[in-house]
């Protein structure tokens, strides 16, 4: 694969098509079914943005499984049996909540789990006050990108095949976990929605797992900007890049490079910011590391 210096991204229509080519090769439902291997990964912690990890019982045939507003879950052979895989949002209150089951007959039912509550921390931070108080213009780039990326996290394609054990995608420290309660310049905002490990610029960037690169970019807030398809529904987003060294449709094997740390988008330092999503949820990266940061 050539590596391109530091390529401009493509603009947002042409990464709109870019994106449609990608979701036009995404499999029904019922495609869905390949066999996928037992793995340790996610580890199971039911709170919000964590991963519930719900037994199927054994069946004939691969059952699909969705989240309670509809969302496909990442169902997952296992021990003989199946497992679904749900992603459970940062705003999700505590106490009981479901997933519907459909079983290869057609037959439904639902499955109720337990959400426990978890508290996060709050930091506070000082950025430039225009990307904090949006002008008109920076206002609809924001919303343009924001209506472009929801796009993105909507792609489902096939499931991974075997271990979905993530590597760290740089070195460094974590200098801001997920789920913190975020303050910027007095105003409260978002929880923060993956993890930030602190690096030079330049330092490497690689695929945490195998992937597709399925979209990349120049966003408001997120700078230069790459998007990984692990499939399933299970995507990566690599933030605040100094350069993208691939395309769209790249296939990228775990370890491989796909960019360097930078300082790009809203940002108080070089460092990676890296969300996981899960049914189109942000969950904690952590959950995902086969060994400590």
């Amino acid at each position: 694969m050539p590596v391109a210096s530091n390529p401009k991204p493509p603009s947002l229509p042409t990464r709109r098509a870019m994106l449609a080519v990608a979701l036009s090769t995404s499999w029904p439902l019922h495609a869905l079914a390949g066999p996928v291997a037992s793995a340790a990964w996610p580890r199971a912690e039911a709170v919000p943005g964590g991963v519930a990890r719900l037994d199927l019982g054994r069946s004939a045939g691969q059952p699909t499984a969705f989240s309670d507003d509809g969302v496909p879950l990442l169902v997952l052979a296992e021990d003989g049996g199946w497992t679904a895989l749900v992603g459970i949002p940062l705003a999700a209150q505590p106490g009981t909540a479901r997933i519907r089951v459909r079983d290869a007959a057609g037959g439904e039912r639902e499955i109720a789990y337990t959400i426990t509550p978890k508290r996060y921390t709050e930091q506070h931070l000082k950025v430039s006050p225009r990307t904090v108080d949006l002008s008109p213009e920076d206002l609809a780039r924001y919303e343009r990108e924001s209506a472009h990326q929801k796009e993105v996290i909507a792609t489902l394609s096939p499931p991974p095949a075997g271990s979905l054990a993530m590597r760290q995608p740089t070195p460094g420290r974590r200098s801001s976990s997920f789920g913190l309660r975020r303050v910027f310049n007095g105003k409260p905002r978002n929880p923060h929605s993956g993890m930030d490990i602190a690096a030079p610029t330049g330092t490497p960037v690689v695929a945490p797992m195998p992937g597709t690169v399925l979209d990349t970019g120049d966003y408001f807030f997120n700078g230069n900007t790459v998007w990984l398809d692990h499939g399933g529904g299970l995507l990566s987003m690599m933030c605040h890049l100094s350069r993208i060294d691939v395309q769209p449709g790249d296939r990228l094997a775990t370890g491989q490079r796909l960019g360097a740390v930078g300082a790009t988008g809203r940002v108080t330092g070089p460092h990676l910011h890296w969300t996981v999503m899960l049914n189109r949820t942000a969950v904690d990266p952590a959950l995902f590391l086969d060994s400590p940061p």
